[in-house]
């Protein structure tokens, strides 16, 4: 049963994302979702659910299948559609900054995990993961930006609060890569 923990955390993970974009896309007209976006969202929500099968099968499929750099990465996605699903960002106004925070140390967790795979050093590993989830929360903020110039109005986006995303995304995924690089056994290279 041990053995099979990582698979059904994963799939635990992906059935609970994909339940949850399906209430978001089913209910718009909750007050939760109101002004979010949540329809524009849900395809960009659920490619993480293809990210690393895909990138491990283009790598050769070489087993063990990286169940929880998997589970880690689509995290992120489910956390932040959950926090809407239950109101939490219009109830609890901290819940943006905690989840840019949580959701990164998740992210860059199971990037990290991932790149142990590739046989670089823990040093390479943190910079590169650290350098990939920069990169992510630049894009992801200016996602955000282009769909509230598109004319959804309940994201309130300001200058301090991306500059806030940006500085809190960053460090989380710091920590998060570091944290996963700290627990981890290196596997061999393949």
């Amino acid at each position: 049963m041990l053995a099979s923990t990582p698979r059904t955390i994963l799939w635990l993970v992906r059935t609970a994302l994909v339940l949850a974009i399906g209430v978001s896309v089913a209910f718009p007209d909750w007050e939760q979702f109101d002004g979010k976006g949540m329809a524009f969202r849900a395809p960009f929500y659920l490619l993480p659910l293809i990210v690393v099968p895909l990138v491990w099968k283009w790598r050769g499929g070489h087993p063990p299948y990286p169940y929880l750099a998997d589970a880690l990465v689509v995290s992120p996605f489910l956390v932040d559609t959950l926090g809407n699903v239950f109101n939490f960002y219009n109830n609890y106004p901290v819940t943006d900054d905690v989840l840019h925070f949580l959701n990164w140390v998740l992210l860059l967790a199971g990037v990290s995990l991932a790149l142990l795979r590739l046989g670089l050093g823990r040093l390479n590993i943190w910079v590169l993961a650290w350098g990939i989830g920069g990169l992510a929360i630049i894009w992801w903020e200016a996602a955000e930006y282009l769909v509230q110039e598109l004319g959804t109005a309940g994201l309130q986006l300001t200058y301090e609060d991306t500059i806030g995303d940006l500085l809190l995304s960053s460090t989380g995924g710091a920590v998060g890569s570091a944290v996963a690089l700290a627990f981890t056994r290196k596997p061999p290279p393949q």
